[in-house]
């Protein structure tokens, strides 16, 4: 059998969309999972999201439509590799009304106990190796700074010539932070996590909170990513594990409807 007949078309509800990182092959991807219409976890790749036609350009909780064909250099089972070219966006993002009513239907169902039932189901299974639940305690969000520039090496990777789409108009921004949340799991044997999170949002936020308010932007991204996340929303973490390290786990999305709504679908 050939690759060519083993490649199959997916329609996928887009979840997860994190920041960008310079790649080898790819020039830069963003690490991007969703759920299939059978109610399935999927991560796909590569998608060099800058580089994509403007009408593939899809949002978070909008379904495309793609050829994909499961991933060799990933043995991870949620793991395949997707047709750039073939990307389609077959819907409008799904709204935040009612609380996120639309969006709750659609993720609650593969909602996990808790990151301390997942790592014991993945290291008993090796799968899975993506997964969605809610923190019991949401304890700090952890700031640190990085390399504020582009190694050598991450600098020849951006600046390769694309096989396909656009240049586009400005070079990745690089994140001079880290961002971890420190949380306990409703889980009677947990001692605590502290996970990277790598949400698209959060680095879009700083590079635009930085450029507003210039040394004051900590002060804004805290009250969102800290304050809010902590007392005024119902937060749900999408995490999954890291391809070289498949014992590491970090966050991949934030999931945060309003606290004063009841997270059920009745």
């Amino acid at each position: 059998m050939t690759d060519v007949e083993k490649w199959t078309k997916k329609k996928i509800l887009i979840t997860v969309r994190t920041y960008p990182i310079p790649s080898s092959k790819d020039i830069e991807v963003s690490c991007t999972a969703g759920i299939t219409e059978d109610g399935n976890w999927i991560r796909i790749f590569p998608v060099p999201f800058r580089f994509l036609n403007e009408d593939q350009r899809f949002k978070k909780y909008q379904t495309i439509e793609a050829n994909l064909i499961k991933a060799k250099s990933d043995t991870r089972a949620e793991s395949y590799r997707v047709n750039v070219e073939t990307i389609k966006v077959i819907s409008d993002s799904i709204g935040t009304d009612n609380c996120w009513a639309a969006r709750k239907s659609k993720v609650l169902p593969l909602k996990a106990l808790s990151l301390c039932a997942l790592q014991r189901e993945r290291n008993l299974s090796l799968f899975p190796t993506l997964g969605f639940f809610k923190p019991n305690r949401i304890k700090r969000l952890i700031i640190e700074p990085t390399n504020p520039e582009w190694t050598m090496e991450e600098l020849s990777k951006l600046r390769q010539y694309p096989l396909f789409g656009k240049l586009p108009k400005e070079e990745l921004k690089k994140v001079p932070y880290s961002f971890k949340y420190e949380f306990e799991c409703e889980d009677d044997n947990c001692k605590s996590h502290i996970l990277s999170c790598t949400d698209w949002e959060m680095g879009a936020s700083f590079h635009n909170w930085k450029d507003k308010y210039g040394s004051s932007w900590e002060e804004h991204f805290r009250a969102k990513y800290e304050k809010e996340m902590i007392e005024t929303n119902d937060t749900h973490f999408y995490v999954g594990t890291v391809h070289q390290h498949p014992d590491a786990w970090i966050i991949v999305g934030l999931f945060y409807p309003n606290k004063t709504s009841q997270l059920s679908l009745f």
